[in-house]
């Protein structure tokens, strides 16, 4: 299972919150929604994180055994 645990950890160490994501830098609201709830992102949408976070993917996403 995909895990977005590494994506929250990165924002508070950013000192960055989802508004600034959606409001500043343009990404859904129903992205950061399906995050939250463990949903399935694009790998596009992966890529822009990555970007405007200046991180690796592995700052946004794990994966857990189940």
């Amino acid at each position: 299972m995909i895990s977005y645990k590494p994506f929250y950890e990165t924002l508070f160490k950013k000192g960055l919150t989802e508004y600034y994501l959606i409001y500043k830098q343009g990404f859904s609201a129903n992205t950061l929604h399906r995050i939250k709830k463990g949903e399935a992102i694009s790998t596009k949408t992966l890529d822009a994180l990555c970007y405007v976070l200046d991180c690796k993917v592995e700052d946004i996403i794990k994966f857990e055994k189940e």
